[in-house]
């Protein structure tokens, strides 16, 4: 056998395999991967002849005794790499559903090679415009892929691929990544800029099975999860607006009497400190599950929200003035606005101590 990848694990994390998972190691067994990591997730106990089969081609096999996720059986793969190959300077993912070639699979560890001494992610990146793409994975990509921008900076083609080349450093940087099941991958992508990974992105063939009849992800609740962070950030957002606006409304009522431009001014302020203190509770703890010192993060919230406030009220009062439209409206729009804004300050400078 051609030992010529034994610096680079295949790691390839599976739920119920059939013949095309153990095709798959005899080819890259064959063109001279000899460390093969396969991590069964729970499989049911008709598959486990797969295993053997596995096995006995020299694949070592890693066991869930139940159905952990994907998330659990990468970041159990890493590790597992890790401590026991010291020797192995790169890890490539693989899903072993037949969607990645081997052809694809030897160019990811080609480009990994030449990255050994950085921190890098390297995605081999599916093609979307083909008409054979299923219609779900088509627009599944491209919310996830517009969200990710919209809300991270971060500009990748195919958030979901399972082909991924990790160097030795970057692994370690994502073990203590959130996520159990699909949504780990998406949370990989959106912590490399706070852990500071590269992302190489390389075209890949794009390869659907029976329509992709085999893959195990749900539509609803997988999506749920891959959102996870940013419906919890909009929720609180959410309802931090509601607050926000009930209480600015409630005084513009009590200063009425004052000028219009020191009426906003004060009951913008007023309202955003009630709903700042939720806000700042909620995100610390259930959006970002930021373990820093509450004082540290607290003081970088208080500044942003005095900035935001300060933002927001200039521009509602220039837009009452100028377009003649009622505050209330014109606050709602400056604020979904700022709101936006506020998430990648919140991610990147205030929740997560040193990050």
């Amino acid at each position: 056998m051609n030992n010529s990848y034994d610096d680079i694990c295949i790691l390839i994390p599976v739920l119920d395999p059939g013949e095309g998972t153990v095709g798959l190691a005899k080819k890259l067994q064959e063109i001279g991967f000899g460390r093969i990591l396969v991590v069964n997730d729970g499989s049911k106990s008709e598959c486990l002849r797969y295993f053997d089969e596995l096995s006995s081609l020299g694949c070592e096999i890693f066991t869930h005794y139940r159905n952990y996720g994907k998330g659990r059986a990468l970041k159990n793969g890493f590790n597992r790499i890790l401590s026991a190959y010291p020797e192995v300077k790169g890890i490539i993912t693989v899903d072993g559903d037949g969607q990645h070639t081997p052809e694809d699979i030897e160019k990811c560890a080609l480009l990994l090679r030449e990255k050994f001494s950085e921190r890098v992610l390297i995605l081999g990146c599916r093609q979307f415009n083909s008409k054979d793409v299923p219609p779900r994975s088509r627009f599944g990509n491209n919310c996830t892929r517009h969200v990710l921008r919209l809300f991270c900076g971060i500009a990748v083609s195919d958030t979901q691929t399972g082909l991924r080349g990790l160097t030795r450093s970057s692994a370690e940087c994502f073990l203590d990544t959130a996520g159990e099941r699909y949504e780990y991958e998406m949370n990989m992508i959106i912590e490399t800029t706070d852990k500071k990974v590269g992302i190489e992105q390389y075209p890949i063939q794009t390869v659907y099975l029976d329509n992709n009849s085999s893959s195990h992800f749900n539509p609803l609740t997988d999506s749920l999860r891959i959102y996870g962070r940013f419906i919890k950030y909009m929720a609180t957002s959410l309802s931090s607006f509601i607050i926000d606006i009930v209480f600015f409304n409630i005084f513009l009522s009590l200063f009425a009497n004052m000028p219009p431009a020191h009426n906003i001014l004060i009951s913008t302020y007023a309202a955003r400190l009630i709903s700042a203190v939720y806000n700042y509770t909620v995100n610390r703890s259930k959006v970002f599950s930021d373990k820093s010192p509450a004082a540290q993060s607290a003081v970088k919230y208080a500044v942003l929200c005095v900035i935001q406030a300060g933002l927001s009220s200039l521009l509602v009062t220039n837009a009452t003035a100028l377009l003649h439209i009622n505050e209330t409206f014109s606050k709602i729009t400056v604020d979904t606005v700022l709101f936006i804004f506020s998430y990648i300050i919140q991610r990147k400078f205030v929740f997560g101590g040193k990050k």
